[in-house]
């Protein structure tokens, strides 16, 4: 879809869902179900949820100010009517991980329509004790850590202004969603936590982000297969990894990845700026295509403009054979600041379906001073403007 005719038609569902907003709402309070400050809340809002979801006609469950604990809760639809849960207070989840099921979310919302999630609240994962848990990184069978959320099946969402902090493994999974906004949405988690992606798309198509601050210790944001029609704007990333596209190829059945659209962002001390990354050697044939960013700006980030189609971390796989991903039709345009290592862009290609279409427009990376160098391999973009300079700084392939 043309990036005009989607931001109008997000223009129109934000503007559907503030008109309802003016509607007569029932209005289900926690309190009236027996919730209190610093008490478990499970129970209460579970039955909340029950009430305002039976509504004929639109309905809020509110979360006064206060902090309250919650155990694991599913969300689920299909509702009656538009339903709305604001919460304005802080919502802590157990410490201990064992007390959660990591084969789920701790909070998940699944099969609704018309759902918003608002308010000046925040989710409080309490991930500290899980993270030194998470050996993953060396252990294939290790335990599984729950994410903050789970956004399953839904259609026309909104989330904003609330904020995920320190959640367990990722912040939020969104999947086989159609039309869900983030703005406004803050996620917050110090670079030493593993594994905590700030939001992870799969198998979803129009998702739009913007307005969003997201520091943490894994992506930013990151795309799995079947991602269609992905928005981002006005994300400020750092710290964490980068914004994402994959890790792509590694399982069978994988789905396409098409149109990603990245613009007016800052990615600041971050391990990657902007990345597509693809594993060798594995059984996934798709195809990613139409992958552009724009207007981005890079504060001292290790490595800016990256496609990595030899992606095997932690010795997982062998590269003796190439990946079977097919990358095509990629634009990075105007994307300027300061990269923290000599090549400011690596644009590694599968050697069996090299890169196609990918152009390099008025890339002004700096590294100590001077322009960063490029490497490139299984690839011939086109380089225009500001990035002429590349050309000359071309760095051989080890």
């Amino acid at each position: 879809m043309d990036l005009q005719l989607k931001m109008i038609t997000n223009a129109l569902f934000l503007l559907l869902v503030s008109s309802s907003a003016t509607a007569q709402f029932g209005v289900f309070d926690i309190s009236k179900y027996g919730a209190v400050p610093n008490g478990d809340i499970t129970e209460a809002l579970t039955n909340a949820w029950s009430d305002a979801c039976a509504s004929t006609t639109p309905s809020k469950v509110v979360i006064a100010r206060g902090i309250y604990n919650l155990k694991q809760i599913e969300f689920k639809g299909p509702c009656m009517a538009p339903i709305e849960v604001q919460v304005d207070g802080t919502i802590k989840a157990p410490q201990d991980p064992n007390q959660l099921n990591g084969d789920a979310q701790w909070i998940k919302f699944t099969y609704i329509n018309f759902l918003t999630l608002s308010g000046a609240g925040t989710f409080d994962g309490q991930g500290a004790n899980a993270w030194t848990q998470n050996n993953c990184a060396k252990n294939k069978s290790c335990k599984k850590l729950s994410m903050n959320f789970g956004f399953g099946f839904l259609n026309n969402t909104i989330v904003r202004d609330i904020t995920s902090k320190d959640s367990k493994y990722f912040h939020v999974n969104v999947l086989g969603c159609n039309n869900i906004t983030f703005t406004n949405f803050n996620i917050v988690a110090p670079a030493t936590s593993p594994n905590t992606d700030g939001i992870h798309i799969g198998r979803s198509t129009l998702v739009n982000i913007d307005n969003t601050n997201i520091a943490t210790g894994d992506d930013c944001i990151s795309l799995g297969d079947g991602s269609k029609q992905i928005t981002v704007l006005n994300v400020t990333c750092g710290p964490g990894h980068g914004i994402s596209v994959g890790s792509l190829g590694k399982y069978p059945n994988e789905k396409p990845v098409e149109d990603f659209f990245v613009s007016n962002c800052i990615l600041n001390n971050t391990d990657n700026g902007v990345r597509i990354k693809t594993w060798p050697d594995t059984p996934a044939t798709i195809t990613v295509t139409g992958m552009h960013f724009e207007d981005i700006k890079m504060i001292n980030v290790k490595n800016p403009i990256i496609i990595d189609q030899e992606y095997c971390p932690w010795n997982q796989c062998t590269k003796q054979n190439p990946s079977k991903i097919k990358i095509s039709n990629v634009s990075f345009k105007n994307i300027i600041g300061t990269s923290g290592t000599k090549e400011g862009v690596v644009l590694i290609c599968s050697s069996g379906v090299p890169c196609e279409d990918v152009m390099l427009t008025d890339i002004d990376l700096t590294f100590n001073g001077t322009s960063a160098a490029a490497k490139l391999s299984n690839v011939k973009p086109i380089i225009q403007g500001k990035s002429l300079p590349l050309l000359n700084s071309l760095l051989p392939i080890p």
